[in-house]
């Protein structure tokens, strides 16, 4: 990433706006007012990614070398051996000794761990029908399938992530300076306890060794929280809860350029200015309960964000528009120019400018859909293997702020280019259409709060771009009051800004969501 694009990033303003509800809370980030990221978290949600809980092995697979595990959801849980982690025996030998302990005498520091197991054994060997085994959420349940799970335990904090049973300590590949590599490793390795391994993240980066000692006392204790569990338990249960999304969030979003949280819920202001308070005191006023009288989501120009860019199909910018269908094996997206291109411009290089805009909009519905797994987009086809380089390039680009951990191929001779990205929930959908007023709820409808800037959208295209004269647009009557209105009225806004006049026209006989241009002859304009 060059330093001119390291700059745009941290200029960027990002906000927090969380709308609280009954059965549900939703999480909107904001980057410069615009919507990335939408979580819909629900409030009774007991298989969270990062949830800890005593499961009993069902049964084991030896040809997938994997077990189903119970931990209470209706489909039973998957875990490969890949999954069981190096120190599986050593987890297992621990809870053995934890549950029929009578006293506090197995703790970790006194513990000793058994050998790492062979990447390449039996899952056969480690477990057998009837086992308890603490296991962790790594992937909630998706559509028919039930939870992914691991049993390499471990805990993430602001700076560090904390994994029991080993005394490896790695540092993120995205420190690159070797003496603060260096700095950090010694750091941890002084403070870090017996039998536990630490991953050092990439915001530990300068900090002090206070800031390091305070987040990983706080993750030991969620393992010993986990080992006071242990000890009561003897059915499959929940050990461990993982923070809500919204401190997921913070905890790993927050930094300078977080400049302010919106809150509808008072309780959910105090909890969230708590949390912010244990590692980051200064940002604590950056919270605030929002008291207006319409909802926050449309306050903050939200909602109207949402109804755009969920659906099938998305707009973009200069009539581009995006296709996107979810199937059960992968999501695919299909790229079209619309009926606008430059005139002035080869087809080669309107294929390119049309593939460019698309990119920046793919890889924010990405994210903002939470969209994992395979991914094929379509884009339009382009001869030159420097265009296709290009393109490639700037999709990588664009997603390099995405969280989540993804892989790009380059473009195929077809257009067609390959993504794959970390699936751990299911991908987020919001129902966008509205029920059509005409036909009382036989049909759809797009959303009627988009119905105006389509107008302006096609209007502005047929007075600038194709210098249409003469224009009159007809509406339904009520839409024609709407537009007119008033002294300063949206016709001569639209007018004064686009310096150039036009007409309304009011027919009667359109539905109310029916419009059309005509030309000087009084000739539809067809689109």
């Amino acid at each position: 990433m060059s330093e001119e694009q390291k700059k745009e990033q941290k200029t960027v303003e990002r906000e927090l706006v969380i709308s609280s509800r009954t059965s549900e809370v939703d999480i909107a980030l904001l980057e410069d007012k615009v919507l990335v990221e939408l979580h819909k978290e629900k409030t009774n949600n007991q298989f969270a990614v990062g949830d800890v809980y005593l499961g009993r092995v069902k049964k084991i697979l030896p040809g997938l070398n994997a077990a189903f595990v119970d931990v209470g959801y209706p489909k039973e849980a998957f875990l490969h051996y890949l999954d069981l982690g190096p120190q599986i025996c050593s987890l297992i030998k621990f809870k053995k000794m934890v549950s029929e302990s009578k006293d506090d005498t197995v703790t970790m520091e006194k513990f000793k761990c058994e050998p790492d197991i062979e990447k390449s054994g039996k899952i056969a060997s480690i477990l057998t029908a009837g086992d308890f085994i603490p296991v962790q959420i790594a992937k909630e349940p998706i559509s028919t399938k039930g939870p992914r799970i691991s049993a390499e335990i471990s805990f993430a904090g602001r700076y560090l992530v904390l994994v029991p049973f080993s005394n490896r300590i790695s540092v993120s590949q995205k420190i690159r300076r070797s003496e603060e590599r260096t700095r950090l490793r010694r750091l941890i390795q002084s403070i870090k306890p017996t039998n536990y391994g630490v991953i050092i993240r990439t915001v530990a980066e300068n900090k002090k060794v206070a800031d390091l000692d305070a987040d990983l006392r706080s993750l030991v204790e969620k393992w010993e929280r986990c080992i006071g569990q242990l000890k009561k338990a003897n059915t499959v249960s929940r050990m461990v809860n993982e923070m809500d999304q919204t401190s997921v969030m913070l905890r790993d979003l927050l930094n300078a350029s977080f400049n302010s949280i919106h809150v509808d819920d008072d309780t959910l202001y105090e909890d969230i200015r708590s949390y912010i308070r244990t590692f980051a005191p200064q940002k604590a006023d950056i919270v605030s309960v929002y008291k207006g009288k319409e909802p926050i989501f449309e306050a903050f120009g939200v909602d109207k964000q949402i109804k755009g860019l969920f659906g099938k199909v998305v707009t973009i910018r200069n009539g581009v528009y995006l296709i996107i269908e979810h199937t059960e094996a992968m999501h695919v997206i299909d790229v079209n120019s619309g009926h606008r291109v430059n005139k002035e411009n080869t087809q080669e290089e309107n294929a390119l400018a049309v593939n460019i805009e698309a990119a920046k909009e793919i890889a924010r519905q990405l994210r903002l859909r939470d969209m994992g797994g395979i991914i094929v987009v379509d884009f339009i086809d382009m001869r030159e293997s420097a265009h296709r380089k290009q393109l490639f390039d700037k999709l990588t680009e664009e997603m390099s702020r995405d969280r989540a951990k993804h892989t790009i191929l380059p473009a195929t001779k077809f257009g067609l280019i390959q993504i794959t990205r970390q699936r751990v929930r299911p991908a987020t959908e919001v129902q966008v259409q509205e029920k059509c007023p005409v036909c009382d709820g036989e049909g759809k409808i797009r959303p009627s709060i988009l119905y105006i800037d389509e107008i302006e959208s096609n209007l502005k295209y047929l007075l600038l771009d194709q210098n249409e004269n003469h224009l009159t647009l007809q509406v339904h009557p009520f839409i024609y009051a709407y537009l007119t209105k008033g002294w300063f009225s949206i016709r001569r806004k639209w007018m004064r800004k686009y310096r150039k006049s036009f007409k309304v026209q009011s027919v009667s006989s359109f539905h109310m969501l029916q419009y059309n241009f005509q030309n000087a002859n009084g000739d539809d304009i067809k689109f």
